[in-house]
């Protein structure tokens, strides 16, 4: 479905197989390295999976595609500036179709927006960044599975390392008003995200 996905994607920018084919390859590639266990080709399959559930309400639905597919691409644990190379990555790629300046800019802003998962004027960018939290609110053995794949991902680190880290970032959450930023979001993830963290939390 995520490639079929992309590839529709692509062919409304380009009819050149042999580069959708090469783009597809990218990011299959990226998301299926050894040091992934998370930020994965399901991750990508279950964000999509939310936003189809609410498409409708998308106003430019091929914009949170690019955002979709490019922004985890660039993801290494030992650095803080992937979100910024990731929109770099696919401001280049979106220009070699190409894509329109505007929808390039909403793509890489919405990108940015995953570093902090703070409100947006932009309700697309709030659909997008509520997609990306919604693992937070999946039942708690769903929830256990994923903060156990995040540790793989940072398994350079030490326990004493990772923990206050890790622990600091979910307080930040819990300390927010809302974590998401939608209606619809907030309704269906808020009061058990707000429980998994809390539970997690308790279990460092």
């Amino acid at each position: 479905m995520l490639k079929d996905t992309f590839t529709k994607l692509i062919s409304h920018y380009t009819d050149n197989d042999l580069l959708t084919a090469e783009l597809w390859t990218e990011i299959s590639k990226k998301y299926t390295g050894r040091k992934r266990h998370y930020h994965t080709l399901e991750h990508l399959s279950n964000l999509l999976n939310q936003l189809a559930s609410i498409k409708e309400e998308i106003q430019n639905w091929n914009a949170i595609l690019f955002t979709l597919f490019y922004h985890d691409i660039v993801y290494n644990t030992l650095r803080s500036d992937n979100e910024e190379k990731s929109a770099a990555l696919a401001e280049k790629r979106m220009k070699q179709i190409p894509v329109s300046a505007d929808t390039i800019m909403l793509c890489k802003s919405q990108i940015l927006a995953t570093k902090s998962h703070v409100g947006s004027a932009d309700s697309d960018t709030n659909y997008f960044t509520d997609a990306d939290l919604s693992i937070l609110g999946q039942p708690w053995e769903v929830y256990s599975q994923y903060y156990k794949n995040v540790r793989k991902e940072y398994a350079v680190y030490p326990d004493f390392v990772y923990y206050p880290g890790r622990k600091k970032v979910l307080v930040h959450f819990l300390e927010m008003d809302s974590i998401f930023k939608t209606a619809g979001f907030q309704h269906k993830f808020e009061s058990q995200a707000r429980q998994n963290l809390q539970r997690e939390i308790e279990l460092i």
